[in-house]
């Protein structure tokens, strides 16, 4: 379990020798985060995570999941300490937009309520999701759910077992550095989205969303 979901299993040696021949950038980031990995989080988690994430902070997130799954989830007694499972599309089926308001979600709650009742409904399948090759398909798909705008589908697309390593999710932070490395624009918030990913598929292909993760650590950290 945990070599799966750390990604032990992929050759990171290989993918780090194939990125910093790319440019001298690629190669000073992939210095500085040399341990990253992307891990393989569960879908339906990593999709209800993200909506929760949008316009949020971490300890905000972390608290909002936590309450979430202490109270709809399985509770595990482990070494003498609970913890609680991620509540399944099931365990949500009856709880109200109120009720996540109560959780501290905001304006997010009925975001989530839409979402999960989408999958129980079966108008977004989660099981055909992971077995479709198109990741452009899958995208069209996450982007039908409530919450999930182009960011967060690109997010869901390389953080979870979809694992798309060729998406390229782009927030404040990966604009300012590939502007700053690549683009040069005077004014980063007049850099396109379209002209960043243009960039990152022609310099680092099928890999871009590994690549991202080095630029962005490095810029967030050095």
């Amino acid at each position: 379990i945990i070599e799966e979901y750390i990604d032990l299993n992929r050759n990171y040696y290989n993918i780090k020798s194939l990125l910093e021949k790319k440019d001298d950038n690629m190669a000073t980031s992939i210095k500085y985060g040399e341990g990253i990995r992307i891990l393989n989080q569960d879908l339906w988690e990593t999709i209800i995570s993200f909506i929760i994430s949008a316009n949020n902070n971490i300890p905000r997130i972390k608290g909002i999941i936590e309450r979430l799954s202490t109270k709809y989830g399985n509770e595990i007694l482990f070494e003498g300490k609970k913890y609680y499972t991620f509540p399944t599309p099931n365990q949500l089926s009856e709880v109200t937009i109120e009720d996540y308001r109560k959780l501290g979600l905001g304006f997010r709650d009925i975001r989530l309520y839409e979402t999960v009742h989408m999958v129980l409904d079966e108008k977004v399948n989660l099981e055909k999701m992971r077995l479709e090759e198109n990741t452009l398909k899958i995208r069209e798909d996450l982007l039908t759910l409530s919450g999930v705008g182009p960011k967060v589908a690109d997010c869901i697309l390389l953080f979870s077992t979809l694992k798309r390593l060729e998406v390229f999710p782009i927030d404040v932070w990966v604009r300012r550095v590939m502007n700053e490395l690549y683009i040069k624009n005077a004014d980063e918030n007049k850099v396109k989205k379209k002209e960043i990913e243009q960039i990152a598929a022609e310099k680092f292909g099928n890999l871009a969303g590994i690549a991202q993760q080095y630029l962005f650590s490095w810029k967030r950290e050095a």
